[in-house]
């Protein structure tokens, strides 16, 4: 019988996240670690109507391909994510994977083949989903090795992502509750709405950025599972300052830690890290556009208690905020592209971010 956590979580990514109707075609994508949970979203995309459509990814071969295919066959783009990204409806997208380091040895280079051979799918993607044409989600499937990278047992993983989810408790409502968390969201969101100048300082940061006639997204569920965060794009060449990231990144099976960046009119112009520099360099020198911020945020789960090397619950940490270098989201104005999207996570428990002069949040806590 299957864990009822996970079928909650099923209808809640079906009939709140992505709202499936009758009719509308849906991508279920998953590390095949994840099927229990496949199966439980097939059958509620049934219920509702939808035709499911489901990709499985084998541990190992996008690891394989990087090392041994050829540059043509790293720019390959399969015509099922073609037909994903540019025709269906839906995508939800199920993490779970059971080697969170197996590209650890790739070739960095080889990597960038491949993103850039991507990036007219990223902004396709992110242009339908402007439009509202494309509705998409991703979550995460509770494995042994992220479990091992949050320093947790299993049991205790997966209490912690169906409690982060709100899926925990049969007597509680987790589509009624990210409702909730929406309404108070878009509250903080349309605060920030006429201003412009952003100040953001602490121990770790001192930034200044413009917003102006940019829109501040309110994250309540329908893009990630679980959620919790307002973002927006910044003025392509208003961001000035620097930063120290007090959060590992962890990208493509590697943990980049000790990152510091410089901002001059937009652009990142010193970069280092303690731990695979090379890695970060290569990724800001992708294209253009990866030396500039696509995404600002503020993270607003404090049901997420600790940092757990897994981007999908750290960067909505309550106390945190985060910058995402590359590709901006259309739907908050951002005009920056890329084929790299990094977030990089500071904690601002002892920050305070203002807007105009006037105090938005402070101490990890919104004074607004």
């Amino acid at each position: 019988m299957p864990d009822s956590r996970l079928v909650r979580l099923a209808q809640v990514l079906v009939d709140y996240s992505v709202n499936v109707q009758p009719g509308e075609r849906v991508t279920i994508s998953a590390h095949t670690p994840a099927a229990p949970l496949v199966e439980a979203v097939y059958e509620r995309v049934l219920e509702r109507g939808g035709h499911p459509n489901v990709l499985l990814i084998q541990p190992g071969l996008a690891a394989l391909l990087l090392r041994r295919g050829s540059d043509a066959q790293l720019a390959y783009i399969s015509p099922f994510m073609h037909a994903t990204y540019e025709e269906l409806e839906c995508l939800i997208s199920l993490g779970g994977k059971s080697n969170t380091r197996e590209m650890g040895g790739v070739d960095p280079a080889r990597e960038t083949i491949q993103r850039q051979a991507r990036a007219p799918i990223v902004d396709k993607y992110m242009s339908r989903t402007a439009a509202g044409e494309f509705k998409w989600v991703a979550t995460e499937f509770p494995t042994d090795a992220a479990a091992q990278d949050a320093e947790m047992s299993l049991h205790e993983y997966e209490d912690f992502v169906y409690g982060a989810c709100h899926v925990d408790d049969p007597a509680v409502d987790p589509v009624a509750y990210w409702r909730g968390v929406s309404g108070e969201q878009q509250r903080l969101a349309d605060w920030m709405k006429p201003h412009d100048r952003v100040t953001v300082r602490g121990p770790n940061v001192d930034l200044s950025l413009s917003v102006k006639g940019r829109t501040f997204i309110n994250a309540d569920g329908q893009r990630n599972m679980p959620d919790g965060e307002i973002f927006t794009g910044p003025v392509e060449d208003s961001m000035e300052g620097w930063v120290r990231f007090t959060y590992p990144v962890v990208a493509y099976g590697r943990e980049i830690e000790g990152i510091e960046l410089k901002f001059e009119r937009g652009r990142v112009v010193q970069a280092s890290a303690s731990k695979n520099e090379p890695f970060l360099l290569s990724a800001l020198d992708s294209d253009a556009g990866a030396r500039y911020v696509g995404e600002f945020a503020i993270g607003t789960n404090f049901g997420i208690k600790r940092f757990t090397k897994a981007i999908l619950f750290d960067e909505k940490l309550g106390g945190s905020f985060h910058m995402a270098l590359g590709a901006g989201y259309p739907e908050t104005g951002s005009h920056n592209h890329s084929s790299l999207h990094w977030d990089m996570i500071c904690d601002m428990r002892e920050g305070e971010i203002r807007a105009d002069g006037e105090l938005f949040y402070q101490g990890g806590v919104f004074k607004v």
